[in-house]
């Protein structure tokens, strides 16, 4: 096996989503594919929308897609993305970019685990995992 990969999906904020992660993580948006020129029954203002597109950079490589209109999404905390920080000051600084608008799930703080932990869930209803272990 060489990965696993998160597949984000979104109600038509895709791109959105991804140039506020883009930001905080440094990273690219690539190999971006619309809605444009599919012979798929779509709303036409929603063929500008991303049928994939991907997130990349150093540690990070994200798909994500918006879901056709007629696509139904149930939002929950069956999933969580996890990052695993270099520092107490680079998670200070991601959680709070991440959690802008979003909603604390746990503040940061010092864990039984011997790490720097916080938890959220974004604008766009994505959960968050940050986690910074001390030696």
């Amino acid at each position: 096996m060489k990965s696993i990969q998160p597949y984000l999906t979104f109600r038509g904020e895709c791109q959105q989503a991804l140039d506020f992660y883009k930001g905080i993580f440094n990273a690219e948006i690539k190999n971006v594919e619309t809605y444009e020129n599919k012979e798929i029954d779509i709303p036409g203002d929603y063929r500008k929308k991303y049928q994939h597109a991907e997130l990349q950079g150093k540690g990070i490589n994200i798909m994500a897609y918006d879901a056709s209109p007629d696509t139904p999404i149930n939002e929950g905390n069956q999933v969580s993305l996890s990052i695993d920080l270099d520092s107490k000051e680079e998670t200070d600084e991601i959680f709070a970019k991440l959690s802008q608008g979003g909603q604390v799930r746990e503040k940061l703080q010092e864990t039984s685990w011997n790490a720097y932990y916080g938890s959220l869930r974004d604008k766009f209803g994505i959960n968050w995992m940050l986690n910074y272990q001390k030696n």
